[in-house]
């Protein structure tokens, strides 16, 4: 029996997806053209609250010493900076890397349809009356060119476009109203400041891990306590308290059982110990008689989780 109804929540860190930006730690924002959405504000915000050990990841150059350099060298600043500028600017505030870019397209339009609902006629519902009510889909897009440019070496480090898009359907008679075409805007603001952070940082990821809470074996009463009262310690996050009862479980089924090393792995892997959370992993494949889709996904989970903690660590020395 390997069914699981209990999971917990794992956190992990994810390498930047651009292992070259991660060289360079202070940086200045430009502002972006036509950037009436606030674009440029918002990455600049989003890349200033990135923190690790409850220290700042960037060291942030104000956009006010930037623009001060551009206006006394009378360089050119609009749209993407470019390298040549950016090595000038960035070597005179001390920027190791400069970001820029362009608001290609920040859309809102409104489509007019209708729908068929119906209610009830009697209180028994008995009989039913189908009339149309008038809807709105507003479609709402934000695109934009970002571009970072190493100063040192005064070449591109990044380049790409980022594009969002929502839609939002009202009808007649419902709860609630379309958002406004500027806080649908804001919403793709935060999207596409989100994504850019994610490209050039490392950042923590938040996913589900099932626990086993059935025995596969027959288990004794004792075990059964257990086995049940370590699932609840992992759930309340204690998990020093259920590693220990989940060793004892191991003893009093005499190694036999996969659940117990199961979920030592899940412990370790929430403790970020992932060497350990393997060798867990693997004892309960070895133990399990035929293929047990938790142990399956945990046993490539953890595989990718070791690959991706080592290039955050280079990321981050």
């Amino acid at each position: 029996m390997n069914g699981c109804s209990q999971k917990i929540v794992v956190r992990a860190i994810e390498p930047a997806e651009v292992d070259r930006a991660t060289l360079t730690r202070k940086i200045s924002v430009a502002d972006f053209t036509y950037d009436d959405v606030g674009l440029a504000n918002k990455i600049e915000t989003t890349l200033l609250n990135q923190k690790f050990d409850n220290k700042n990841y960037f060291t942030l150059i104000s956009r006010r010493d930037f623009n001060k350099i551009i206006a006394e060298q009378r360089l050119q600043s609009s749209g993407l900076i470019e390298s040549s500028t950016a090595v000038q600017v960035g070597s005179l505030i001390g920027a190791e890397a400069i970001i820029s870019g362009h608001v290609a397209d920040a859309s809102s339009r409104d489509t007019h349809y209708y729908e068929e609902r119906s209610s009830c006629v009697d209180k028994k519902c008995k009989e039913k009356v189908v009339y149309s009510v008038s809807c709105v889909r507003r479609s709402v897009s934000l695109s934009a060119d970002i571009r970072m440019v190493d100063v040192a070496k005064g070449d591109i480090i990044y380049a790409d476009t980022l594009t969002r898009g929502s839609k939002w359907n009202h009808c007649r008679g419902d709860y609630g109203s379309l958002p406004t075409e500027g806080s649908a805007l804001q919403i793709l603001v935060e999207d596409i400041a989100v994504d850019f952070a994610r490209k050039i940082t490392p950042h923590y990821r938040y996913f589900e891990v099932f626990l086993l809470e059935k025995p596969d074996i027959s288990y004794s009463n004792e075990a059964e306590r257990l086995l049940e009262s370590s699932v609840e310690y992992i759930k309340q996050s204690r998990y020093d308290k259920a590693e220990r009862l989940l060793i004892e479980l191991v003893d009093l089924t005499e190694q036999k059982s996969y659940v117990p090393f199961y979920n030592l792995g899940v412990i370790k892997e929430a403790q970020a110990d992932y060497k350990e959370a393997k060798k867990y992993y693997e004892m309960s494949d070895n133990l399990a008689k035929e293929p047990v889709k938790e142990i399956d996904r945990a046993y490539l989970r953890i595989q990718d989780l070791i690959s991706k903690n080592a290039r955050v660590k280079n990321q981050l020395q």
